[in-house]
């Protein structure tokens, strides 16, 4: 893949762990993961430095783990892959920010949450989608807006997300795994394809476009993560 000289000793670190449960590998493992790409030792070390200076890390014992923030990274992958949901009734979550004079650093963490929710902006400040996901709404939310429940008179779907675009990147993906030969193309793929999945909206099916790939995706993703991470672990050990 294209991807693979350009991927950095960070980004391979932070996939080995996201990956990984618990999220915890020895430098010795990361080290190996990171000579698949042909990173040198020196840089991988130099990066794992730097990220537990920088909080992203927690060594301890030759040993590095996630920091919680990341770990909470980790929960919304898991939730992608095997997302919860509940049957719809036609009934939209509707987040409406009331909240006066937010701070930019204010401003980039709600957004950043809401997109993690899942809920998209139909116009600056006025959020939602489908009442069909089993969730809490975090206090970053509810301290910053009215939420209300409601049922759109026409379908907003189409001016909230780009369905024919997931769904080309995702057949694409559903490709690139049936292709992925040795360790660090699977690796790339594996990675590329957990990204994809948290971009999911998780729509009811009334309101997806025929064959929708999101099921299939994961399902082939689960198998081949399986195989894949006896291979890793296999590689690790040796």
């Amino acid at each position: 893949m294209e991807e693979r000289n350009n991927l950095s000793a960070r980004s391979a670190v932070l996939s080995a762990l996201l990956g990984s449960h618990p999220p915890q590998l020895a430098a010795r493992h990361l080290v190996r993961i990171g000579a698949l790409f042909g990173i040198a030792e020196g840089t991988v070390r130099v990066a794992l430095s730097r990220m537990v200076a920088a909080g992203d890390l927690v060594q301890s014992s030759g040993r590095y783990t996630l920091s919680e923030r990341l770990v909470e990274r980790q929960s919304r992958q898991d939730e992608s892959r095997d997302p919860h949901t509940r049957p719809w009734d036609g009934t939209w979550e509707i987040a409406v920010v009331t909240a006066e004079r937010r701070a930019p650093a204010d401003r980039a963490a709600f957004r950043h949450t809401m997109t993690a929710l899942r809920l998209a902006e139909l116009r600056e400040g006025t959020w939602l989608r489908p009442a069909n996901l089993l969730r809490e709404w975090p206090e970053i939310v509810t301290a910053q807006c009215t939420l209300v429940d409601g049922r759109p008179h026409r379908d907003p779907t189409p001016l909230l997300w780009d369905l024919d675009g997931w769904a080309a990147e995702a057949r694409r993906l559903e490709d690139a795994l049936d292709k992925a030969e040795g360790l660090p193309d699977g690796f790339l793929v594996s990675a590329a394809v957990v990204r994809h999945l948290l971009s999911d909206p998780l729509l009811p099916a009334e309101l997806l476009p025929a064959d929708w790939p999101g099921g299939r995706l994961r399902a082939r993703y689960d198998a081949f993560d399986r195989r894949y991470r006896e291979l890793l672990y296999q590689h690790l050990k040796d």
